[in-house]
């Protein structure tokens, strides 16, 4: 049977994130396909806690400019149409740049029924670190 996913709104809770981050549930994973679809709009500056998949995370930019960074302080900045593959268990987070929104489309995979793992927020040091620009011509 064919079924529709009812849009779900919420705005991201603080304890993981900085700054405003409005999240649209597109679609939530199932039984069989077990992967989740959402669109996140970061305000300007405004970032995820870090955190890890265990099934990992595939990241397309729909407008602005994100930033993505992990543990190892490697920044990326990635534009419209770019798209990011976080591993799993990679400890990341993800964001605007400082002066303008980004809304992306994250595609998430579940493992033994968890999509995210939340740590600690990021420092606004490790969000300030100089950024390497990715492009797909690159």
């Amino acid at each position: 049977m064919i079924t529709v996913s009812e849009h779900r709104f919420f705005t991201g809770p603080e304890q993981y994130f900085t700054g405003t981050a409005e999240v649209e549930v597109l679609f939530p994973a199932n039984d069989t396909a077990e992967y989740s679809g959402a669109y996140v709009t970061f305000a300007a500056a405004a970032r995820s806690a870090w955190h890890a998949h265990p099934a990992g995370q595939h990241i397309l930019v729909i407008s602005g400019t994100a930033r993505t960074g992990t543990r190892n302080g490697k920044v990326l900045e990635f534009g419209p149409g770019e798209a990011v593959w976080c591993p799993p268990g990679i400890d990341h987070w993800h964001g605007a740049t400082p002066d303008a929104e980004m809304k992306h489309l994250v595609l998430t995979g579940v493992k033994d029924g968890e999509n995210v793992v939340w740590k600690e927020k990021v420092s606004d040091a490790d969000y300030s670190t100089p950024a390497t620009t990715v492009h797909h011509s690159d």
